[in-house]
């Protein structure tokens, strides 16, 4: 896939169906921040009778795709959910092939994503993780950190109600060190606590495997976000599914309770 192609939708987006639903696109609406719960690997890897973690290794192809599906519709913000806080109660050797395989993806794309203009950035804890783990999104972050094309996040061992009481006490904890009025907390203060600080709030949130709930995930983020439920199991997920919950979304009227 080179720039060439992903800068030019037309030739990005080649099936039938996805022309089709092209030509509904208003390139003038489209979302600057989609957030996505990447849902259905172990199912999908359970059956065709595979290990779990070879529906994870089809995820991390899935989440490439849609990378390059937001550079080519000019999303602005990907946030992704990789890897939750409850995902530590799985199976140990799940857990461990999974950092394993964080790192060796990120070693492997970080080239591509400098490349390709796409900065990323962690949110969640870094405190648990295995220090392979953690050096790779380190790097990863270093070596984009220019980069303004896309930003994407990645919510890594995270928990939206333990990211909320972390914004809690630490404006709690100005308050009684007396260098915060606490009538001067509003929404963007408490906004500016959070770990997407300075990132716009989602405008669309996706969630593939058929599940139709939030699991923890940018729970104050997504207050009036569109929600978008496919389904398609994350490692099916492809550009045109992206491209058809974009489409959907322009169809939705945002009134934001007005």
């Amino acid at each position: 896939m080179t720039s060439d192609d992903i800068n030019d939708t037309a030739r990005f987006f080649t099936s039938r169906r996805d022309r089709e639903l092209l030509g509904a696109l208003d390139t003038a609406r489209v979302p600057a921040h989609v957030a996505v719960i990447m849902d259905g690997n172990g199912r999908w890897a359970k059956r065709r009778g595979l290990p779990r973690i070879a529906g994870h290794r089809a995820g991390a192809k899935a989440l490439r795709e849609c990378i390059l599906t937001a550079l080519a519709l000019r999303i602005r913000y990907l946030t992704v959910y990789s890897f939750s806080s409850e995902n530590w109660r799985r199976p140990a050797d799940e857990v461990t092939g999974l950092m394993s395989l964080f790192a060796e993806v990120l070693d492997r794309e970080v080239g591509s994503l400098d490349e390709k203009g796409v900065c990323l950035r962690v949110i969640g804890r870094r405190e648990g993780l295995p220090e392979a783990t953690e050096a790779s999104f380190a790097n990863a972050e270093s070596v984009t950190g220019h980069n303004d094309r896309l930003t994407m996040l990645v919510a890594l061992d995270y928990g939206s109600r333990d990211e909320i009481l972390a914004a809690v006490r630490s404006l709690a904890a100005d308050a009684a060190a007396g260098s915060l009025d606490p009538a001067c907390i509003d929404e963007a203060a408490f906004a500016d606590r959070l770990m997407t600080a300075g990132i716009p709030d989602p405008d669309l949130l996706v969630r593939t495997s058929g599940e139709e709930r939030v699991s923890n995930f940018l729970l104050w983020q997504i207050a009036y976000s569109e929600l978008w439920f496919t389904a398609t199991m994350w490692p099916d997920f492809r550009r045109g599914d992206l491209l058809r919950a974009v489409v959907e979304y322009q169809r939705r009227d945002r009134r934001f309770g007005g």
